[in-house]
């Protein structure tokens, strides 16, 4: 049985989707882009401000369902420009424990929601 995850602390969805869904001790979150869940404004003055609140966002979703970073075991990460995969990379290392990091994978997109430059998304098991 699914479980919907919603949290007031990470932007609502905009479209049929939601923020995450509990299957079992498995969460699958949707992609987060920078919007700021207080004002749905878009965080764009750099990419690591943007690729910060994107991860804040994605650990609210987290802790709405009960885990932390410890639990992702896989991220995928779409991005405009992989010319930004340094600066990207620092801040998304900041939120894992290198040893224990999950899986993931980073590809360059030709667009994405909003005209953003970054959108991630996770699995995570309790």
């Amino acid at each position: 049985m699914k479980k919907i995850i919603f949290t007031e602390k990470a932007p609502a969805p905009i479209g049929p989707y939601n923020q995450a869904v509990l299957v079992g001790n498995t969460l699958y979150s949707s992609g987060q882009i920078a919007s700021d869940p207080a004002t749905m404004e878009l965080v764009l003055d750099d990419i690591e401000t943007e690729t910060k609140q994107v991860m804040e966002n994605l650990k609210a979703v987290l802790e709405a369902a009960d885990m932390t970073f410890e639990n992702v075991i896989k991220t995928s990460i779409f991005i405009m420009n992989m010319g930004d995969f340094a600066r990207i990379n620092a801040v998304y290392g900041s939120y894992f424990n290198e040893a224990t990091a999950p899986a993931r994978e980073t590809v360059q997109v030709a667009c994405l929601p909003k005209n953003v430059n970054i959108e991630i998304s996770m699995i995570a098991v309790k």
